[in-house]
Order: structure tokens, then C-alpha cells, then sequence
């Protein structure tokens, strides 16, 4: 008998050893304007990090298109996940009051708009359980037909997280880099072992590919319930970057900021940003941005969701000083590495461009290269310590004998705020 229960559990381990991580994911060329915020009356909502309180009295709502003439129907499902983002082990009615599968039945059709589209309303149930979520969305009842998938998390801030935004402690990056120092308190729960069932993320402007994971504290005071997190050694610290490109297409029949020329076909728009150029070197500018996000809205139409028009926007980025591929990032590419954010180079003109089909709105982006640990953005956009940027610290915390990591504090840390 005791052969049996080993081959089980070697097999149960296997299962879960080979889950992957769930991540921000679009599926189809189809489905467009993926957006998931908290649902409030503010317009800067949209670009909200979507983390609500588990008392929130506001949920989160997903926003998408389907380039489409006639409704697909679809389902969407909520999973609970570890910290890591692998599915946790909580069965479905430990953190959901009803059946976990949900119809997607709130959209219309786009009116009178070139490119035509179906825009999906969906409002995410309330969870019992703190920690990381994702939301699947798919066609059919059929999750082989997932369509987007999007990540969400639920805190409920039983431990007060404290930072605060410093030099960092490496003085060859004091004018590049920005440290954020920690102090956490969870006096207010019961922790045996705070230093390995604590655990920390931070990440920066909404971004999952550079993340900080694995801090280890300075310092535990268990006498006063307190961790410190002021490391030296530059694992708490980012690269400040520079203030975002931005381009404005809230407009088709006259130009928005960092527009060259807009031209109205009778099925599509097309749109060409000015020729841009790589500015490593460049002295620092102050001015307002989004910390890489994005806004759908336009001056032209009451309604920004079934009115906006689709837009062909070739990004424009001048070949000098580029010795090597250079790709579009930002959330309107969702941070990935796929063929639309890879430039091309024209040699006519001796530029890089990439095209991207874009809802009418207002879009922050920069350029970079792919390297085997992430983006480096740094060759073309330079770094600056005054930049202004959005950080988020993340506190999980997996009790003794718990199946999940419970989020039990958040905080959003953003001293320079200047938002349009």
C-alpha cells in the first residue's frame, strides 16, 4: 500500500511542478483594448493598477473589443494563484460564493466607425480570499478557446507596509537609479517565521518583466513585530528610465501631439508619428505622462468606448545611433516581445518603424532592445533619477499548514505624481 501512495504522490508533484506561471496574454489578433481597472467615476481609473481591497466597495472591470460584425459568446473564469502566479491549491468555492464560470453577455456594437467592432463590459465577481488572481476569458464554454487572460490582485492590508523612494546605496548609479526602502509591521498577525513566510515584490509602472523578487531583510525586530528592508547591495533598486514618449490620437481629423499626418480611407485611418530619435545622452525633461499606460478617449465623439475609431499608427524612430533592433514597448504592447513591437528598418528613410492597430485615446510608450534578461531601455532612452515613476509593494504571507499566499499588504508609492 505504502508503494501506491508514493507513486501518487510522485505523480501530484509532477502535476504541480510542471504548472506554469499564468500570465497578461492576448490571444487573437481579434480581440483588442484589453483593459482591466477598478470601476469608478474617475477617468484615471483606466489606468489604475488593477489591485482593489478585499472590502472595496468598487469592483474591477474588464474592457475589451472583438474586431468583429456579430458576438462571439463568451465565458470568463477566476483563478486563485500563488505568488509565483502557478494556479494555488484552493478549490473554487474556498474563494468564490458561486459557480465559477461566468457569461460575458455586456456589449454593443461600435457605431459608425471604419474598422468595425463589438465592445465587451465585464464586472468581476467578489472574491472571499486575498492573494493573486487571474481572469480567463474564453469562447464557447470552451477554455482551449481562451482568448485574454489578465492578472488582478486582492489585498486586505493586515500588515502596514511603509516606503519610501531614496538615492540608491551604489554610487555609480546615484543619477540612474531609484531604491526603495521597506519596513513592514505584522503585529497584527500571528508569524512564527516572519523571515521565510514573509515575502516581498515591488515592481514599476505596472510591470511584471522586471520585477524585484526575494528581498531578504536587514534587519527583524521580533520584539517589536518589524522587518526593515534597506539593502546595499542594489536588489531593491530600478533603473529610473526617462519620462515616456507619448503619442495623442484622440483626434482623426486633425493632429494630436507628436503626429505627423493622419489620413481617412473609407475603411480604416492611418497615422504616422513624427520621426523620433534615441536621447541616452539627452539632459533631463520634466513633463506629464502615464507611467507607460494608456487612455481610450477622443475630443470628436461623446462616446469614447463605441465611438472611437481604430487607428493604423506606424511609430517612427530614426536609425542614428541604433546598433541594433530596437522594439516598441509600453502597455499598448503590453510589455511583450511579439511581432508587433519589433521594428523594422525602412532604408528609404533610414528609420525604424513598427505599425500597431490603436484605439482612438492617448498612449505612452518607449524604445528599447531585447536582451536575455529582459528590456533595456536604457541605450536609447537614457536614465534619470528625477524621473517619475509609480511603484507598488506587494506583501504575501503564507501562513504555517496554509494551501495560498495571502496579498495582506499593499501600498502604491508615487512621491512625484504628474498624471495628465
Amino acid at each position: 500500500m505504502k508503494y501506491i501512495y508514493l507513486f501518487l504522490f510522485t505523480i501530484f508533484s509532477i502535476s504541480v511542478n510542471a504548472q506554469q506561471a499564468l500570465v497578461d496574454k492576448v490571444y487573437e489578433e481579434n480581440i483588442q483594448s484589453v483593459r482591466l481597472f477598478p470601476k469608478t467615476q474617475e477617468f484615471s481609473s483606466q489606468m489604475t493598477s488593477p489591485v482593489i481591497s478585499l472590502q472595496a466597495a468598487s469592483p474591477l472591470l474588464l474592457s475589451f473589443d472583438d474586431i468583429a460584425y456579430d458576438p462571439d459568446m463568451y465565458s470568463a473564469k477566476i483563478i486563485h494563484c500563488n505568488m509565483d502566479w502557478t494556479p494555488s491549491d484552493l478549490k473554487e468555492n474556498d474563494y468564490l460564493d458561486q459557480f465559477n464560470e461566468f457569461n460575458v453577455n455586456d456589449y454593443n456594437y461600435s457605431i459608425d466607425t471604419r474598422v468595425p467592432y463589438i465592445h465587451f463590459n465585464f464586472i468581476l465577481p467578489k472574491v472571499t480570499k486575498t492573494g493573486n488572481y487571474v481572469i480567463q476569458v474564453y469562447r464557447n464554454r470552451d477554455q482551449k478557446q481562451t482568448i485574454l487572460t489578465k492578472r488582478f490582485m486582492v489585498f486586505d492590508n493586515s500588515m502596514q507596509v511603509g516606503a519610501r523612494i531614496v538615492p540608491p546605496s551604489q554610487t555609480e548609479f546615484r543619477r540612474k537609479q531609484q531604491q526603495l526602502n521597506l519596513n513592514i509591521n505584522y503585529k497584527a498577525r500571528e508569524v512564527l517565521d516572519p523571515r521565510n513566510s514573509i515575502k516581498v515584490i515591488i515592481r514599476q509602472n505596472q510591470r511584471w518583466d522586471n520585477v524585484k523578487y526575494d528581498l531578504t531583510p536587514t534587519m527583524v525586530r521580533e520584539d517589536l513585530k518589524t522587518m526593515e528592508y534597506q539593502l546595499f547591495d542594489g536588489s531593491n533598486a530600478f533603473f529610473a528610465g526617462n519620462e515616456f514618449r507619448f503619442v495623442d490620437l484622440r483626434y482623426v481629423r486633425a493632429r494630436g501631439n507628436n503626429v505627423a499626418k493622419v489620413e481617412m480611407k473609407e475603411d480604416v485611418v492611418f497615422a504616422e508619428t513624427l520621426v523620433e530619435k534615441a536621447r541616452p545622452s539627452a539632459a533631463y525633461s520634466q513633463y506629464l505622462d502615464m507611467n507607460g499606460q494608456y487612455a481610450i478617449f477622443n475630443f470628436e465623439r461623446q462616446n469614447y468606448d463605441l465611438e472611437g475609431e481604430y487607428i493604423l499608427t506606424t511609430f517612427n524612430l530614426s536609425a542614428e545611433g541604433i546598433n541594433e533592433t530596437p522594439y516598441l514597448i509600453g502597455a499598448l504592447t503590453n510589455w511583450e516581445n511579439h511581432p508587433d513591437s519589433k521594428m523594422t528598418l525602412n532604408t528609404k528613410t533610414n528609420t525604424y518603424e513598427s505599425t500597431l492597430l490603436l484605439k482612438q485615446g492617448w498612449y505612452d510608450y518607449q524604445f528599447a532592445y531585447l536582451t536575455p534578461n529582459g528590456w533595456n531601455m536604457s541605450p536609447l532612452e537614457g536614465d534619470h533619477f528625477e524621473t517619475e515613476n509609480e511603484y507598488e509593494v506587494l506583501v504575501y504571507f503564507r501562513d504555517v499548514g496554509s494551501r495560498y499566499d495571502e496579498l495582506v499588504g499593499y501600498i502604491n508609492i508615487n512621491p512625484n505624481k504628474r498624471r495628465l
